[in-house]
């Protein structure tokens, strides 16, 4: 499950995917409908992977929330008219070392709609680290087989104080004072 990329921005509804970064601030696509639209410096924009949770010991990141959902029972994931106290059910079902006092119903609703916008999209599909490290130990021995050229002849240093020649080497001046 890789979060790069995909931010939520504060005043929009549901989750975008950075296309690019422009002079002013960067252009993102939306999950939902797939527009393309500008946002600024004066938007307040935070990326999934840097969010995390409230928990009893420490954080929990949003990665690991994700991870929870997915292996728990999909069936008891709150609909969008679920009350306060079947969303707080739900996310101690999935999320059960979480700070009950500072994690809000708002932001228990927002993890589950992030969640069914990421798994519609089929962005939560767990990569194969088996083939990750395949890959690359095959890019390792290929960078170990291929032959090592010498090193280039470095060219002696011009000498920059010499006199000024017809290739174009302009003659260096004294400042002069000049008149009294």
């Amino acid at each position: 499950m890789d979060l790069t990329g995909i931010i939520s921005v504060s005043g929009m509804g549901g989750l975008f995917k950075v296309v690019t970064q422009t002079r002013n601030g960067l252009m993102i696509e939306s999950l939902l409908d797939g527009k393309r639209l500008p946002v600024f410096a004066s938007h307040k924009i935070s990326a999934l992977e840097d969010i995390s949770i409230y928990g009893l010991q420490d954080d929990i990141p949003l990665k690991e929330v994700f991870a929870g959902i997915k292996t728990g029972n999909q069936a008891s994931l709150p609909g969008p008219n679920a009350t306060s106290a079947e969303i707080a059910n739900a996310f101690a079902e999935f999320v059960p070392n979480f700070d009950d006092s500072r994690v809000y119903n708002s932001d228990m609703k927002k993890v589950f709609t992030w969640y069914q916008i990421l798994e519609s999209k089929g962005m939560l599909e767990a990569k194969d680290e088996d083939k990750s490290a395949e890959e690359a130990g095959t890019a390792v021995s290929e960078k170990v087989t291929k032959p090592k050229t010498a090193p280039k002849a470095k060219a002696a240093p011009k000498n920059t104080t010499a006199k000024a020649s017809s290739k174009g080497m302009a003659k260096t001046t004294t400042v002069r004072k000049t008149g009294g």
